[in-house]
């Protein structure tokens, strides 16, 4: 694990033995080392920065994962792992990977042996996380997984087991939690800054095209609810500062029994919340949809477009909300970085990612048999 390192207030006023002196001297000594620090970055834009390898060079690796990795301060794009030959190429002239730093699904494990990756970010389909992030423990490496955490709740156990025994940090890729405006729903909710909340629901959905893994249940362990509906539960718990007790839901009608003939084409559900209060959410492969919407007692505060990579609109009873709009995948893998330089916790855990696959599975339960499922 890299740490940044920084001398003591105390140790130096110690050594240059004037502690009277001591703020006038320090601010000296902060600019001349803030000033050196910025050469050596100019020299080596690397040094200091966490090195992460994405495994699976898919869409999302490619045209949000690896662009994000130009813009972070903590972290840079050290190595890649990909089973299409064709794609190395690509990658090492515009990234500039070294050789040493590619690997293939066979000779994975030997990234233990690379100084130069401290983090391994798993952009693979749901049903091969847990694989390769135990894996990555193995290796003595921390992990970034990308939601859905696992397929089952039985999945993530091992995963947690294998980041505590290996010492290192597990994060899932939940980018919304350093995004302005959802932050900013959490802060309205969790505050009661409009008073109680009476209502909550939110809705996320597109059209989804054939011949995609996200459609094989075997690999995507479920339809819209495993890829976006996902999203919609962390928006209903995290504006709602709370965690369901129980859940009922519903599967939507299927228009088009091809495409969807192994999971659900849409869904809607309940989640109740300890306070009595009913959260709606709905997902779907074939409908958009993209809002989290709180209807409290002194007005209601939204998003309309709540979980995009970028975009966002919402209001609140004092008029649309302005926030800068930022590159969501860049602030989430800095913040991890971050806490693991800090050796702090990181605010979007295995845990985290544990409970959502919970909720998941029941949801589905719910959904089979048409009965209120518990959580507690």
């Amino acid at each position: 694990m890299k740490k940044k390192q920084h001398p003591s207030r105390r140790q130096f006023l110690y050594n240059i033995g004037v502690a009277g002196m001591g703020l006038p001297l320090l601010s000296a000594y902060s600019k001349c080392n803030e000033a050196n620090s910025n050469q050596e970055k100019m020299a080596n834009p690397k040094k200091g920065k966490l090195g992460i390898a994405l495994v699976g060079l898919g869409n999302y690796a490619t045209n949000q994962l690896a662009p994000a990795l130009q813009q972070t301060e903590e972290c840079y794009l050290a190595g890649i792992v990909t089973g299409t030959p064709s794609k190395i190429p690509v990658w090492k002239e515009k990234y500039g990977i070294p050789d040493q730093n590619i690997y293939n699904y066979d000779n994975y494990d030997a990234i233990k042996n690379n100084p130069d990756i401290d983090i391994i970010y798993v952009v693979l389909p749901n049903n091969m996380h847990a694989e390769y992030t135990i894996r990555a423990f193995e290796a003595g490496k921390h992990v970034i997984c990308e939601k859905p955490m696992a397929i089952q709740v039985e999945e993530c156990d091992r995963m947690i087991a294998a980041a505590k025994k290996a010492g290192k940090h597990l994060s899932i890729g939940y980018r919304l939690h350093f995004e302005p405006y959802n932050l900013e729903m959490v802060r309205c909710g969790t505050k009661n800054i409009y008073g109680k909340i009476n209502k909550l629901s939110g809705g996320f959905g597109f059209r989804a095209g054939p011949s995609q893994w996200r459609l094989t249940k075997k690999y995507a362990g479920g339809g819209p609810l495993m890829d976006v509906g996902i999203y919609v539960i962390q928006g209903l718990c995290y504006t709602s500062g709370m965690e369901p007790i129980a859940v009922t839901a519903q599967e939507g009608v299927k228009t088009d029994l091809e495409r969807f003939k192994e999971v659900e084409q849409s869904l809607s559900w309940q989640m109740e919340f300890p306070n009595g209060l009913i959260a709606e959410g709905h997902t779907s492969y074939q409908d958009n949809m993209n809002f989290l919407r709180a209807e409290a007692e002194r007005g209601v505060f939204e998003l309309t477009s709540a979980y995009n990579y970028t975009g966002q609109r919402g209001s609140t009873p004092e008029g649309p909300m302005n926030f800068p709009h930022i590159n969501q995948q860049a602030r989430q893998m800095d913040g991890i970085a971050r806490s693991i330089q800090n050796g702090e916790q990181s605010i979007v855990p295995g845990e985290m990612g544990r409970r959502d696959v919970k909720y998941l599975q029941a949801i589905y339960e719910a959904m089979r048999t048409g009965k209120k499922v518990s959580l507690v």
